[in-house]
């Protein structure tokens, strides 16, 4: 039988040749773990943090270079109520979430690695009981 050490360590010698630079490398006792970070390229920043909610939800703006706007965030625990102007798509990047979007019968989950749409001009209310990371995508 293969030794499973030096078989992760093959592994990682066959991946770091990747040119993905969106990858991070983590050896793990007999794995490799791949762990996909996010980052936009060339992102104009505005330097001063959204604050709501008594610092419930903090975030960053930014906009690409095609134009996008996108906010970069994390909600605290709590249960907050957003409006919105444009239509957003709400990206989970880390955490749970429980979103009520208006006038929707029931709420839903949310975790990484999923996302929910939200019209324009309306509302939703959203309940974190573990810090949230997001990527606010605005339509």
């Amino acid at each position: 039988m293969r030794n499973k050490h030096l078989f992760c360590h093959e592994l990682l010698a066959r991946y770091r040749a990747c040119t993905d630079r969106q990858l991070e490398w983590r050896l793990i006792p007999m794995s490799i773990q791949v762990v996909r970070m996010t980052h936009f390229e060339n992102a104009s920043i505005q330097k001063t943090a959204n604050v709501y909610f008594d610092g419930k939800c903090i975030s960053h703006n930014l906009t690409l270079p095609d134009g996008s706007r996108k906010s970069v965030g994390v909600i605290l625990p709590a249960t907050l109520e957003f409006n919105t102007g444009a239509p957003e798509i709400m990206e989970v990047l880390a955490g749970q979430c429980r979103v009520t979007l208006a006038d929707a019968p029931a709420s839903q989950t949310y975790e990484a690695g999923q996302s929910f749409n939200v019209p324009g001009n309306s509302h939703f209310t959203i309940e974190v009981t573990d810090t949230l990371h997001y990527v606010c995508h605005f339509g």
